[in-house]
């Protein structure tokens, strides 16, 4: 009798073994579905995928692996077909990226805004102001310290607009007053903070960042600071091993209702960073 109870759990053992090994191929397979998203740095420094994303991957099984960038290097990428899908804040980029088929849809996601942050003491006399072009001229004409990304991302293209709107060309200005440093928009910030400069930055990481030492937000509300994101799948007829099922569902999930809830949802300290608007024509 205890043989036969040997022989059968040995059997029951083995079955179980063999159950197991069975599941390990479909648990790898599970594990390994993910998509590569292309995105700006101020969808990660503002905290917005850490929210949204666990959403996302919990209704479709789908994980998010985010290659955080500027938007200029986030673009490159996508254009070598390293990514999935991209996501970025600089329309006239998107549009172009589409135009050149590396995706056949562009679609709006959310928007915020910009705003310039500088030290509390304010050399250049600018906080309060609404108009950002006069506040830059403020800037220039104290040569007060101005930290610029530098660093091709949607934030600095936008930076660089301002400045010619201003009818300026800071990176040909006396004094050593501008500062360009190729950075990502947490170490801009630092370093504005070191230099009790000024800087211009989206609004979801400026909520999100911690180090602000003598900064504060001196100029907002101007038109012109209008920050809007863009999402697109990219195109694999050009890149066929783009994976175009898994990397469609983020885009419509993204511009659906409960993808557009979730973005909404998040704030930091009860203020909204970002504010979904997929669904507002031209956007």
């Amino acid at each position: 009798m205890l043989r036969r109870s040997f022989v059968l759990g040995c059997a029951a053992a083995a079955a179980l073994a063999g159950l197991v090994q069975a599941a390990a191929p479909s648990a790898a397979l599970a594990a390994d579905r993910f998509i590569t998203v292309a995105s700006t740095t101020s969808t990660e420094d503002s905290g917005l995928f850490g929210s949204i994303l666990p959403k996302f991957t919990a209704k479709t099984g789908i994980e998010v692996r985010v290659v955080a960038k500027g938007t200029g290097q986030a673009i490159d990428l996508a254009k070598r077909g390293d990514a999935d899908v991209l996501f970025v804040h600089h329309k006239p980029s998107e549009e172009k990226f589409v135009a050149e088929g590396f995706s056949t849809v562009r679609k709006p996601v959310m928007y915020n805004d910009f705003v310039v942050v500088g030290p509390a003491s304010d050399p250049a006399g600018v906080k309060g102001s609404k108009d950002v072009a006069a506040s830059l001229s403020k800037i220039a004409e104290a040569k007060a310290p101005f930290v610029s990304r530098g660093d091709d991302s949607g934030t600095n293209k936008a930076e660089l607009a301002l400045w010619k709107i201003a009818k300026l060309d800071p990176a040909k200005a006396d004094g050593g007053w501008y500062r360009s440093i190729g950075q990502g928009m947490g170490p801009t910030l630092n370093t504005a903070a070191a230099m009790n400069g000024y800087t211009l930055t989206d609004r979801g990481t400026w909520l999100n960042f911690k180090n602000r030492g003598p900064l504060t937000v001196l100029v907002e509300g101007d038109k012109r600071l209008f920050n809007q994101y863009g999402v697109m799948l990219v195109n694999p007829a050009k890149f066929p091993h783009v994976k175009a099922a898994d990397g469609q569902a983020f885009v419509d999930w993204l511009v659906s209702a409960e993808g557009q809830k979730a973005i909404a949802d998040y704030t930091i300290n009860g203020e909204q960073l970002f504010f979904p608007n997929a669904n507002e024509p031209g956007a």
